[in-house]
């Protein structure tokens, strides 16, 4: 594996119209640059000898490396970004066609899941700076670059800390096929492309790969039912109706800063590879992005399968590397646990 260590940021992820409709918090290209820099250090400081980073229309990346002092080679690509979702997916071709040996993807689950299409077995270090963030990691940067590091060069083994993740497939009928990391929803009365927190009243049905009750959006409407986090081998399906359907109450914070009450007719565990059936009229979303409209009596198949990206989850690759010794000078280092 090569010790090189790309870094993707999505420049605009944290600045989307829900600044507006909620509270969410704004990321700056400024705080993405600060976060690309101490990536890029953490990196260089635990063994990645070249990193390489896009350029994009806010030179985020391409300025928080210029001036740094690392004993490493850094180089700036550039895949004619337009600051549009499709750039994430021509940057994750680029740097696993350039031998990169894992990515830091700086963005919500959108971004996410964009590298993971483009990649699909990608090892990645997923890092939050969107606004519905499930599948990235509340992770500080430095720390983030080290724990790819430790893992090109080799000294901790990828399969060790790395599993692969959950993700949702999805069959449209006579229509594309696609995939979801977090949840896929089916909303009535909506349209592809609406960036506004989703309506409660327009929520139909729900199949969460992660349903954590300490999220936001969509995934607390499973995870305040019944939990399913990232190592579980299950998820969770959630039918929602209205008053005249018997259905209860359950008050989700759909967006940061906003409450709204969700009207649960039924919910169920779902085995991995169980199929669920969406049926139109309505738009199915993505980890929150409306992406396909399916016509009335359109069907879409779905599943949760694992057989998604390779998250380096840092706390396994730092509980190994102090295991292994590999934060002590290596003259002087004695294994505790050898015999004698």
């Amino acid at each position: 594996m090569s010790a090189t260590v790309g870094v993707i940021v999505n420049p605009v992820s944290g600045r989307d119209v829900r600044r507006v409709a909620a509270r969410a918090a704004d990321s700056t290209p400024q705080s993405k640059r600060n976060q690309v820099a101490r990536i890029a250090i953490g990196a260089v400081a635990s063994g990645a000898r070249r990193l390489i980073v896009a350029r994009d229309p806010f030179r985020i990346s391409e300025e928080a490396v210029r001036h740094l002092r690392l004993d490493a080679e850094i180089e700036v690509i550039d895949i004619g970004a337009r600051v549009r979702p499709e750039d994430s997916a021509r940057a994750a071709d680029a740097m696993r066609a350039s031998g990169c040996g894992a990515l830091v993807v700086l963005g919500g689950d959108g971004t996410q899941r964009t590298v993971a299409k483009a990649w699909p077995d990608v090892p990645m270090v997923p890092v939050s700076t969107g606004t519905n963030n499930v599948f990235p990691f509340m992770l500080e940067a430095t720390l983030a670059g080290s724990a790819a590091a430790l893992v090109v060069s080799g000294e901790v083994a990828l399969e060790q800390v790395a599993p692969r993740a959950k993700c949702i497939r999805v069959e449209i009928e006579a229509g594309p096929r696609d995939l979801a990391l977090v949840d896929a929803t089916l909303l009535v009365g909506d349209f592809r492309g609406n960036l506004l927190p989703f309506e409660p009243a327009r929520l139909r049905r729900l199949l969460l790969a992660r349903a954590e009750p300490d999220a936001i959006g969509t995934s607390p409407i499973g995870g305040l039912l019944h939990p399913a986090g990232i190592d579980d081998d299950f998820g969770v399906e959630v039918e929602c109706g209205d008053a005249s359907e018997g259905s209860r109450e359950l008050r989700v914070p759909i967006s940061p800063g906003l409450y709204r009450t969700v009207r649960v007719a039924d919910w169920r565990r779902v085995e991995l590879e169980q199929a669920v059936e969406f049926r139109g009229p309505g738009v199915i979303a993505l980890d929150g992005d409306r992406e396909h409209t399916l016509a009335p009596a359109q069907r879409a198949r779905l599943w949760i399968e694992r057989a998604g990206p390779r998250v380096i989850r840092a706390d396994r690759v730092f509980a190994q590397a102090a295991h292994q010794g590999l934060f002590l000078d290596r003259g002087t280092w004695r294994d505790p646990h050898a015999d004698g």
